[in-house]
């Protein structure tokens, strides 16, 4: 089988672009973090080949629990409509969107980790017509395992999850009150964040304290808080806590924190 080459992937290319937005927004790399956000915008805009690989890719990656008969159906007309895809203009694609990352970010974006980087290269070769026939049947047969799942084990995860936010809503509601819209789309995020090695609520969390941040440096115009020492003092150390919360991993307490921040923000606003 040959060597897959995953910087003509292009599922691979749009995650590493993904996680590269994630990483510059922890570095607070703001000028770095809106150069990847742009060649996302710009290379996988609707219409462009790679925009149309891409939404092929979804259905593969997506789907649990189908099926095999169904899961091997998908896959065939999966297969069938790639053919519409033009291939040289996909080639000229990726190779323009290469070029782009390797001088405006930096050849190690293609080295950030994507976890379900198996499944896309897996999905990459299904793709390939120059693929040898025993190689393409023996991943398809992979892919159907993957597509198929396990019906009871995720179902039980996603109880879990459920639960657990449930318990911990319930649990700062019988503490503080009811919960936010905001903290409750927190709390979900920060549950479930295992099932991406938290990618997505990093991500997340880092638009959210950016939002309270200036929310908060917003508040200091306030009459009220002008005129009381204490009161500027007090938001000053809140503010220097968010600013600090990258220098962290982040965990119950770090979130407890934030949830509190909200309320004040909302406070603050009203």
């Amino acid at each position: 089988m040959a060597k897959h080459n995953k910087k003509r992937n292009t599922a691979f290319i749009y995650e590493t672009l993904i996680r590269e937005v994630v990483k510059q927004t922890v570095n607070k790399s703001k000028t770095k973090r809106d150069v990847a956000i742009r060649i996302l915008k710009e290379c996988f805009k609707a219409g462009s080949e790679l925009r149309k690989e891409l939404e092929l890719y979804k259905p593969l990656l997506e789907t649990k629990n189908m099926h095999p008969h169904l899961a091997e159906k998908l896959i065939y007309e999966t297969k069938k409509q790639h053919k519409s895809v033009d291939q040289k203009k996909l080639f000229a694609e990726q190779s323009e969107i290469i070029s782009i990352i390797n001088k405006k970010l930096s050849k190690t974006c293609f080295n950030n980790f994507v976890p379900n980087y198996k499944n896309l290269a897996t999905i990459a070769q299904i793709f390939d017509d120059d693929l040898k026939p025993k190689s393409k049947v023996l991943l398809e047969t992979k892919l159907i395992k993957d597509l198929s799942g396990n019906i009871s084990t995720e179902s039980t995860e996603q109880n879990v999850s459920g639960l657990v936010v449930k318990k911990f809503i319930d649990r700062f509601n019988n503490t503080y009150g009811n919960l936010l819209g905001e903290q409750k789309e927190l709390l979900s995020k920060f549950v479930t964040s295992f099932q991406d090695n938290g990618t997505e609520f990093k991500f997340y969390l880092n638009e959210e304290i950016g939002r309270l941040l200036t929310s908060l440096k917003e508040a200091r115009k306030i009459e009220e808080i002008k005129e009381d020492e204490n009161l500027k003092e007090k938001l000053t150390e809140v503010i220097e806590l968010l600013e600090g919360f990258n220098k962290a991993p982040v965990d119950k307490d770090r979130i407890l924190q934030v949830l509190k921040v909200q309320n004040l923000a909302k406070e603050l606003q009203s």
